[in-house]
């Protein structure tokens, strides 16, 4: 498979007067074409941090991350904000809407910061909003719609541009269970289309539901694998004490067992 995203020896810390935190800590990660990663582990503990330093929304301050084989820490502010716009759709739990813009408007959004011209933008947006089921309510602004078409406007949006990768931040956060489950519906959808994406989540169900996650404590990654592997893990831990090892981790590596697969 093709490696779509490539990130070694990351740290990531935040300092406020004299004091420092160290959000990240040396991780290395490789994320190839078409998977669907879910992200999970305590609050606090670095998953929106790593989203955000992996995408390139936040600098980090030792490592490389290459996306589509650009190390995108070493281009100017202005090349990476062009290559996000270019090469990655985002999925927030606020929806991060524009108020003042139709749901197909703000679909279109990205297309034109592309330079595609506005009446192909507007095609494009009107068929994204249908393939989420949008189609009757392209000219209703975010005030006027259901939370969960308000996320699945967003979701339009970060498709809309084909990208190369999509990243979603507890795309489910704010809805209740039914909405929820359509929604991860059609972010399956998209990835069954061969859509990569990373999907930092809370939901244990949402995090078992990817071909691949990964937890994080502490700023690392303790487990990258099988979601299967870890949930039947975290179970026995329940009758086992702390830092027993697990195995199962890619390439033989062994992790300590998480104490519950905490979100």
């Amino acid at each position: 498979m093709t490696t779509i995203l490539s990130a070694r020896a990351v740290r990531k810390v935040y300092r406020t007067g004299a004091q420092q935190v160290e959000a990240l800590r040396g991780i290395d990660l490789d994320i190839a074409q078409g998977e669907l990663v879910t992200v999970m582990g305590p609050s606090g503990n670095g998953k929106t941090t790593l989203l955000n330093c992996l995408s390139g929304l936040d600098d980090i301050d030792h490592g490389t991350v290459h996306i589509d084989g650009a190390d995108i820490h070493r281009m100017s502010d202005a090349k990476r904000t062009a290559h996000r716009a270019a090469r990655m759709g985002f999925i927030f739990q606020a929806f991060n809407l524009v108020p003042v813009l139709s749901a197909r408007e703000n679909v279109e959004l990205p297309l034109l910061v592309n330079g595609v011209r506005p009446r192909q933008a507007r095609q494009r947006a009107q068929a994204e909003l249908a393939r989420v089921g949008l189609a009757e309510r392209s000219g209703h602004r975010p005030t006027e719609l259901s939370g969960g078409e308000q996320q699945r406007v967003a979701i339009a949006r970060a498709l809309v541009s084909e990208p190369a990768i999509v990243w979603a931040d507890e795309p489910t956060g704010n809805l209740d269970s039914q909405t929820a489950e359509a929604v991860l519906e059609v972010l399956h959808e998209a990835h069954r289309a061969g859509q990569t994406l990373v999907l930092v989540t809370h939901d244990r169900g949402i995090g078992a539901s990817g071909t691949r996650l990964v937890q994080v404590r502490d700023g690392r990654i303790v487990y990258d694998g099988s979601p299967a592997v870890l949930l039947a893990e975290a179970g026995a831990s329940d009758h086992r004490g702390p830092g027993t090892t697990v195995t199962g981790a890619p390439a033989g590596r062994a992790v300590h067992a998480p104490q519950g697969i905490s979100a």
